[in-house]
This record gives C-alpha cells, structure tokens and sequence, in this order.
C-alpha cells in the first residue's frame, strides 16, 4: 500500500512541475514571439521583393530539443490503448515547432524578411524495445532564407 501511496505522490509531482514548466515555457514563447513580429517568416519564394533591392541573402536555421515529462508520457500511453487524441505529444510539437521558428528569426536578426520557410520534425529516442515505442524527445528545425535590403 505504501509503494502505491508513493507512486502516486510522484506522480503528482511530476504532473505539477511538468505543467509549471510547460505554463513557463509557452509564457517564454509567446513574448519572444511578440518581439520578433516585425520579421515576417513565410513560405513564399518571393514575398514582394523586389530584387534590385536585395543587399544579400543567407540561410539561416533554428533548431529545438524538447523533452515530454513523465507523468504526460504516462498519460500518453494510456491514451494509446483507448485511442484518441494524445493532446501531450500535441503541445510538445507546438512548443518544439514555436521555439524552432524563434531561433531562425533571432539567427536573421536584421534581415527584411525570411522566405521560403521550412519545419521539420523528429523524434529521438523512445525505440529501445518493440513493445517500447513512446516519444521521449522531439527535434523541430525550422529554415529559410534570410533577405536582407539595401540601405537607401
């Protein structure tokens, strides 16, 4: 009975700081994402520019590892034996997805606009054994091209 108390006691635990570091994490995102609002990421080649007006131009990329909790893990993997939705694995690719796009923009810092944008996601980890095959960590990169305009 004892085991089973403090199995539960860790798993609140592990829900609570979980959810306080996710909570932290999307507050992070959302005012870096309000600070690089003025450069534009998009999936044109062009984005109107015209090409007289083009300084230089770079690749420039971001990338981000994040992790799942365990307690969301351990929920994931009973939504896997009922079916439906695994809103943890959601919000782990939205975080992941989000802060790759912030490390594209800050590596563009200065660039006019960021064209022909890419993301890419992976998973590490989570395939030691057959009947194991949950996600531990996902990778996102985000790419592009970075425009930078002439001074006038």
């Amino acid at each position: 009975m004892m085991n089973l108390i403090v199995f539960f006691c860790l798993m609140a635990l592990g829900y609570l700081a979980g959810t306080w570091a996710e909570k932290r994490h999307y507050r992070s995102i959302a005012q870096r994402e309000a600070n690089w609002l003025h450069l534009p990421a998009v999936t044109l080649p062009q984005a109107g520019i015209e090409p007289g007006s083009i300084a230089s131009s770079r690749l420039v990329s971001g990338s981000a590892v994040i992790s799942i909790d365990y307690f969301k893990r351990f929920l994931a993997g009973l939504r896997n034996l009922f079916g439906g939705t695994v809103r943890s694995y959601e919000t782990l690719i939205d975080r992941a997805r989000r802060e790759a796009v912030l490390r594209m923009k800050a590596e563009a810092s200065g660039a006019a606009v960021i064209v022909n944008v890419r993301i890419e996601t992976a998973t590490i980890g989570g395939h030691r054994s057959r009947r194991n095959k949950s996600v531990t960590c996902l990778e996102a990169i985000a790419y592009g091209t970075a425009i930078y305009l002439q001074n006038k």
